[in-house]
């Protein structure tokens, strides 16, 4: 099997954002390669590689001014002197149709951005030849452990958004709850696209993720269903505390670049929307009549990144982030998400169906025990902030504290726990906008994609919020507002808002 020598290779990295080549250089860094050139664009690689004939691999950004990603790729295929250089894109944004064209003009391999030093190595592994034997933590598909109970493998990441899993494990591991059906394994990923995608082979069987991520994967066949909302609200938009944030206030963020943790992300939606309703152009895509530049970056790369530059003018995310950033002195406050829609949902339990059709009362348990935590969260601020230390930080490479969770959880307008009833209209309304105005992800039916009959006995003691969505006038379907259980609920309609209540019983 061929090998390589990292010490004896050029690199040439491809990349429009300086910060961003920083921390890719320091990630290509922690691999062992050290000779890599940098490009701020195409037009530039294509004048480094005139010059030069020892360019071993090039890792190249999709979206960039002046010559993209895609057009280096043409370009350097093109010639009998380039054309065997293995080529890696990292893109964030990596819709099949994008991963098609590529492929079709001999891309050698992806990276979605934002990408781990797990993720990188592993692509330059493929396309330079060394191919491992992968070591498979899980099985694929449903596994029974040895109490005779399914084991229910379930991903996360490091953000509040996710702590009703902690608990629940808490609980668990004290025996304060004890499932009948099933065994809960937790499994801590370094990002969303490692979530998505073992989400999607079936790695695991449940995961909490990312809204618009679920609905993509719903859409290209993934068997998949929602069955619980993890939390409403719970992200902060915040800018960088340099940069003379003065009147006319727009002109703080024109010109700079905005940090989101994935284009199919509820917080490019809504930093869209605060953009738009500023009279700035906000867009991932790269031109001359773009205000704001979107910028794809993991969560816990997001404070380094801002610390990094005057020309990024903040980011959107799940709490803990921000707060810990305003902390240290890197940003401040512009808005928590919940202000902007009131009560919105975010990141949802999203479950395979080749578990949830042979382990159906697993998943009612499951989802009933998941509101349970919610609850005791919304009662029970300082413990649960104890445990969030534990599960989201066990490390401590987040530097995460009980006092800084504490008062994450008891921010008003902030993350609630005690409401997961998925609202059909709600993901009605974010997928028209985001298909609609901002020309990302696909539209789905939003009933088959969500399977409200688990949320319908877990949450029907619960109380239900209103929900406001931004500018939101168009007809309300009152079967996508309350299908599960109408008896229980009564729609109002005001102001163009919809407005859902639990009757009285």
């Amino acid at each position: 099997m061929p090998d390589y020598d990292p010490e004896k290779m050029k690199i040439l990295l491809v990349e429009d954002q300086a910060s961003m080549r920083k921390i890719e250089i320091k990630i290509l860094n922690e691999l062992g390669f050290t000779h890599i050139i940098e490009a701020e664009d195409g037009n530039v690689a294509i004048d480094l590689l005139q010059d030069m004939d020892d360019i071993d691999l090039i890792v190249s950004d999709w979206n960039m001014p002046n010559k993209g990603g895609d057009e280096l790729l043409v370009w350097v295929r093109a010639y009998k002197k380039y054309k065997h250089i293995p080529f890696i894109m990292a893109t964030a944004q990596a819709d099949r149709e994008q991963l098609q064209k590529a492929r079709k003009n001999g891309v050698s391999g992806f990276v979605p951005k934002p990408f781990t030093t797990e993720e990188l190595k592993k692509i330059i592994d493929e396309v330079l030849g060394v191919a491992p034997m992968e070591k498979k933590a899980f099985s694929e598909g449903p596994v029974i452990g040895s109490s005779g109970k399914v084991q229910l493998r379930v991903a996360h990441i490091q953000i509040t958004d996710h702590l009703i899993l902690g608990v629940l494990k808490d609980k668990i591991e004290k025996g304060e709850m004890s499932p009948k059906y099933f065994e809960l394994e937790t499994l801590c990923m370094a990002g969303w696209n490692p979530v998505e995608q073992a989400l999607d082979k079936g790695i695991v069987d449940a995961a909490f993720i990312l809204a618009p991520i679920a609905q993509d994967l719903f859409a290209h066949g993934v068997p998949i269903k929602l069955t619980l909302l993890a939390h409403k609200n719970g992200s902060a938009f915040a800018r960088n505390s340099n940069g003379g944030y003065a009147k006319p206030y727009a002109d703080f963020f024109k010109g700079k670049s905005f940090l989101i943790p994935h284009k199919l992300s509820v917080h490019h939606m809504l930093a869209h929307m605060f953009f738009e309703k500023n009279g700035l152009k906000a867009s991932l895509e790269k031109g001359d009549d773009v205000h704001v530049n979107f910028e794809v970056v993991a969560p816990v790369n997001m404070p380094e990144f801002l610390g990094a530059s005057q020309n990024v003018g903040g980011f959107m995310v799940a709490e803990p982030i921000a707060s810990k950033s305003i902390a240290a002195g890197i940003c401040k406050m512009q808005f928590l998400s919940g202000e902007l829609w009131e009560n919105h949902p975010c990141c949802v339990v999203a479950v395979r169906d080749d578990f949830a059709g042979p382990h159906t009362d697993a998943v009612y348990e499951f989802t009933q025990l998941l509101v349970e935590a919610g609850k005791h969260i919304s009662d029970n601020i300082t413990d649960s902030a104890r445990i969030g230390v534990r599960f989201l930080d066990p490390e401590a490479t987040l530097g995460l504290s009980a006092p800084v969770l504490s008062n994450v959880l008891s921010t008003s307008n902030g993350i609630m726990t005690n409401d997961l009833f998925p609202v059909l209209q709600d993901f009605d309304n974010m997928q028209k906008y985001m298909h609609d105005v901002m020309g990302v992800g696909s539209l789905v039916d939003i009933e088959k994609f969500i399977d409200s009959r688990y949320a319908e006995t877990a949450c029907r003691d619960m109380p239900v919020s209103v929900s406001k969505f931004h500018n939101q006038k168009a007809d309300i379907d009152a079967r996508l507002v309350c299908k599960a259980i109408p008896s229980a609920f009564k729609l109002i309609v005001e102001d163009g808002y919809v407005k859902i209540y639990r009757n009285s019983i």
